[in-house]
C-alpha cells in the first residue's frame, strides 16, 4: 500500500513543480529595452525587448515609455581575430 501511495506523492510532486523561465535577452541583439507595466491593482511587470541593434534606435523607440535600454549582457560581439604570432629568427 505504501508504494502506490509514493509512487502519486512523486508524480504530485512533479506535476507542481513550475517549469524554468526561459532567457529573458536574445543573444541576436546588442542592445535591450527594459520596458516596465503597471497591472491592475498595484500589481506590475516588466519584460524585456532586446530587438535593437543600436542605442539611439532603442531611445528613440522607449521615448515617452516608461522603459529604458541597456546594453545586452548575452550579446556576442565580432571580436576582431587576434594578431598573428611573431615567429623569431633562429640565429646559427
Amino acid at each position: 500500500m505504501r508504494l502506490p501511495l509514493l509512487t502519486i506523492v512523486a508524480i504530485a510532486t512533479l506535476q507542481a513543480v513550475a517549469p524554468a523561465s526561459a532567457q529573458t535577452y536574445d543573444p541576436r541583439f546588442p542592445v535591450c529595452m527594459h520596458v516596465f507595466t503597471s497591472g491592475g491593482r498595484g500589481g506590475g511587470g516588466d519584460y524585456f525587448d532586446c530587438s535593437f541593434t543600436s542605442l539611439p534606435q532603442c531611445q528613440a523607440t522607449a521615448s515617452g515609455r516608461a522603459a529604458s535600454c541597456d546594453l545586452n549582457p548575452y550579446y556576442a560581439f565580432d571580436e576582431p581575430p587576434p594578431p598573428p604570432r611573431r615567429r623569431h629568427k633562429k640565429v646559427y
